[in-house]
C-alpha cells in the first residue's frame, strides 16, 4: 500500500485516487522503449551497504524500475547520517534495511524487495551475493571496501561488482568518474578523496558518486555499457 500525505482540501483527496501499477507503467513507456522496461524489471541488484551511497543508488535503481532490489546493511538510522543519506528524522532508531524498504515502497510498492541485516564479512560473502549479477558495493570504509570486492571477485565468478571511492569534501563535482578496472570491477569516485577531518562526506558529492554507480548499473542492465 503507497503511503500518501493527507490532502487538506477533501474535495482534493476525493478526486485523487491511489495511482495504479498500470498508471506507473504508463509514465515510464511515455520515456523509455517497452524491451528497455521489460530488461529493467526483470534485472536483479544487490546494494551492500545502506549510507550515503547506498541508500541513493538504491532510490535511483527503484526509480528507474529495477524490478528485484537486495538491500543489506546491519546498521541501524542515527541523527549523523541525515546530512547525506535518504533517510529522513521519523526513521531515526531504525534498521536501515526497514527504513530504505520503507522509502522504496512508496516510490514502487510492486518492486520485489529483499533485506538482510547482518554484517557482511569474507565468510557470508558467497551465501548473501553468490546469485547476484550486480552487486554495488557502498561501505564507508576503506578496509570493509576492499573485503567486499576483494571476496566478491574471488567467490562469485558471475557478479559484476560496482563500486565506490572517493566523493569527501567539497571538490570539484567533475573529478568524480566511472572507471573500468578489471573485467567485472568498476569504480566510480575520483579514487583520491577519503572522509578526514576537515574534508567530511557531503550530501553532494556522495549523491553524485552514487549516481555514477547507478547509471553504470543501469548501463551493464540494458546492455550500453
Amino acid at each position: 500500500m503507497i503511503h500518501m500525505q493527507k490532502a487538506e482540501n477533501p474535495e482534493i483527496e476525493k478526486n485523487s485516487p491511489p495511482i495504479t501499477k498500470e498508471e506507473l507503467d504508463r509514465a515510464f513507456d511515455e520515456r523509455f522503449p517497452v524491451w528497455m522496461k521489460e530488461k529493467l524489471q526483470k534485472a536483479s541488484v544487490a546494494v551492500a551497504g545502506l549510507g550515503g551511497l547506498g541508500s541513493n543508488i538504491a532510490v535511483s535503481l527503484a526509480r528507474s524500475g529495477v524490478g528485484h532490489l537486495f538491500l543489506v546493511d546491519f546498521d541501524l538510522v542515527d541523527v549523523t547520517n541525515l546530512n547525506r543519506q535518504m533517510y529522513m528524522i521519523p526513521h531515526l532508531g531504525m534498521p536501515k534495511t526497514q527504513a530504505l524498504h520503507d522509502i522504496l515502497m512508496q516510490i514502487n510498492p510492486w518492486l520485489d524487495i529483499q533485506t538482510r541485516q547482518i554484517r557482511v564479512t569474507s565468510e557470508n560473502v558467497l551465501e548473501l551475493f553468490g546469485g547476484w549479477p550486480i552487486v554495488c558495493e557502498a561501505f564507508d570504509r576503506p578496509d570493509q571496501k576492499a573485503m567486499l570486492v576483494g571476496s566478491l571477485l574471488s567467490q562469485c565468478p558471475d557478479t559484476i561488482v560496482v563500486s565506490g571511492n572517493g566523493m569527501a569534501g567539497l571538490g570539484d563535482a567533475n573529478d568524480i568518474r566511472t572507471q573500468q578496472k578489471l573485467r567485472r570491477l568498476y569504480v566510480c569516485g575520483d579514487d583520491t578523496t577519503e572522509s578526514a577531518p576537515g574534508a567530511g562526506l557531503m550530501a553532494p558529492r556522495v549523491a553524485i558518486c552514487a549516481g555514477h554507480q547507478a547509471n553504470k548499473v543501469l548501463q551493464l542492465i540494458v546492455g550500453e555499457s
